[in-house]
């Protein structure tokens, strides 16, 4: 049977798992004796045995650490404009599930959301916990709180209709990359020409016209499902 799997922001010799990740090895009746492989969020992984069992905690013996070859090999960040909370929350999972390194939220003129409080963003961040211990990945990604559009740093491409390139064809992997995705309805034209001067790419997720949701998620798709990332 596969090993239980739990995250930890340690990886020393010797263990303790509490909070949510022990609640979570209790409801699968994680006993003495049984292994168990701990990921740290940022890359590596250890396989462990429980050493003992309380009411708060369990204690675990780990193996050294090894390194993860599950990840891009660039830092990619989605950065998306905030989403009522359910779609926020698919999003991240299964974005978490794609490969990203990160998320940007982003305030732009046509947000759905204007801000989203401290418990949803570590409702988030919780959310991209689990997708990685479920996906097997070793790296959680950054949820982080959201900036305006004009605050946007780094390179990359956004989803837009009025373009012919394809993602494939606009992604470099020698640098890291942030994708960009819009609201419900849309960058403004302004937001657009802002990202172009920032040294965005227009690219084209085929005819149709996709949900908010679904276009973040294509896009990501596009560049690790493609490449076996």
């Amino acid at each position: 049977m596969r090993p239980h799997r739990t995250y930890h922001p340690s990886l020393e010799p010797i263990i303790q798992i509490s909070n949510l990740e022990a609640a979570h090895l209790r409801v699968l009746r994680a006993k003495i004796g049984d292994q168990v492989t701990v990921f740290n969020g940022l890359g590596l992984e250890a396989l462990g045995q429980i050493l003992e069992v309380t009411e708060t905690y369990y204690t675990v013996q780990l193996e050294p650490a090894k390194t993860s070859h599950k990840e891009p090999p660039q830092h990619l960040t989605l950065a998306i404009a905030l989403l009522k909370a359910d779609k926020l929350s698919d999003v991240v999972r299964s974005a978490t599930e794609l490969g990203v390194s990160s998320i940007q939220l982003l305030l732009t003129q046509h947000s759905e959301v204007r801000e989203i409080g401290s418990q949803k963003l570590e409702r988030l961040r919780r959310i991209a916990t689990e997708a990685a211990k479920q996906c097997q990945r070793n790296q959680i990604p950054d949820i982080l709180e959201p900036v305006p559009l004009s605050s946007l740093s780094g390179a990359g491409m956004v989803a837009h209709p009025n373009s012919s390139l394809r993602p494939q064809e606009a992604v470099n992997w020698d640098v890291p990359i942030t994708v960009v995705s819009g609201p419900e309805g849309g960058f403004s034209n302004a937001e657009i020409a802002l990202l172009e001067q920032k040294g965005f790419l227009r690219v084209s997720l085929g005819q149709r016209i996709l949900r908010a949701e679904t276009a973040a998620l294509a896009l990501v798709a596009s560049l690790t499902a493609a490449e076996g990332y």
